[in-house]
């Protein structure tokens, strides 16, 4: 199994979601995030005053899935995301050792 994160520009996460349904991923979790890549931010003027926005509001995505769908959920994720400009975001994959479902003790995939 892995952990799939995605950070995404806030606006995109209805396609991620609906993507990720159509592949059959059900379960996520969704986090407000605020950070910056290599579009370091911009600059804003309030009441007259300028200061430096560094930390843009995102989404991250965590959805764990078994190792044979892996590169179908990266890449419903990455299309839906993408818009081409700066500040899409990223996509990590982490190994999972171990999956339980509280609810019936299952494990492994079958909890997923």
């Amino acid at each position: 199994m892995k952990r799939i994160e995605a950070i995404i520009q806030p606006y995109k996460l209805d396609d991620v979601r609906d993507a990720l349904k159509g592949v059959g991923v059900d379960g996520m979790t969704i986090y407000d995030v605020r950070g910056h890549g290599r579009q370091k931010g911009h600059k804003e003027v309030y009441r007259g005053q300028e200061y430096e926005v560094d930390l843009l509001p995102k989404v991250k995505i965590e959805v764990v899935v078994a190792d044979e769908r892996i590169e179908e959920t990266v890449k419903a994720v990455v299309e839906a995301a993408r818009t081409g400009k700066i500040g899409d975001g990223k996509v990590f994959i982490f190994p999972v050792e171990e999956a339980i479902r509280i609810r019936n003790s299952e494990t492994g995939d079958a909890a997923l």
